[in-house]
């Protein structure tokens, strides 16, 4: 059951069919959720036989690492080595929200997540749906677009059923999302931190954000 109840025509999602969907998830699944930018496709980012299906579905090239969605800050400790101190004014003010910082990774964590340097893209979403999935799924879930390699993200449950007749485990209705730019993604460099992709934050907020006392 869902309810009209956020912004810009969303619903909210009850609690049985978000623990449907992290079962889902947890058994090696593909599940589709609504972000506060496109529906992403989330399986266990620990969970190599998931994030390989997951590629093929996506027909994602595999040196295209995914990033990972996670459900608080304190969750960053299963992923990264540390926090750097220049990303913890970012969290503090743009975390739950289109922003994906790039972390050095674990060492541990699978090569579909990370690149040849071994960092790994993480973001806190804003979208209540997404952050309850990642809880429920364990606190991680990745979060990237749903849509085959090459075409637009989807913006409905619909366009996601459209877009992959097959392969999708669960699909979590949250209305239709706004779509858009995606997430702003942001690494290190040196002493202060590079834009790898612009996005829904704006860049020049992100460095206000920084500077900022």
């Amino acid at each position: 059951m869902t309810t009209p109840d956020l912004p810009g025509g969303g619903i909210v999602v009850a609690d049985a069919e978000l623990l449907r969907a992290a079962a889902a998830v947890r058994g090696g699944g593909v599940v589709a959720f609504p972000t506060e930018t496109f529906y992403g496709l989330a399986v266990d980012p620990f969970n190599c036989k998931a994030l390989d299906r997951l590629f093929q579905l996506k027909n994602r090239p595999r040196d295209k690492p995914v990033l990972v969605l996670i459900d608080e800050p304190d969750s960053l400790g299963r992923l990264v080595r540390e926090t750097p101190e220049r990303y913890r004014k970012l969290i503090d003010r743009f975390w739950p929200g289109p922003l994906t910082l790039v972390f050095a990774g674990t060492g541990k964590l699978p090569s579909l997540l990370t690149d040849r340097l071994n960092t790994v893209g993480i973001r806190l979403s804003s979208h209540p749906a997404a952050r309850r999935l990642a809880a429920a799924a364990g606190g991680a879930i990745t979060g990237t677009s749903a849509n085959p390699s090459g075409f637009p993200a989807a913006v409905s449950a619909s366009q996601v059923k459209e877009m992959f007749p097959a392969g999708i485990d669960y699909i979590i209705d949250g209305g239709r999302v706004p779509g858009g730019s995606g997430s702003t993604i942001v690494g290190l460099d040196g002493g202060g931190v590079k834009l790898i992709r612009a996005g829904a934050i704006p860049y020049e907020d992100i460095l206000a954000g920084l500077a900022a006392d």
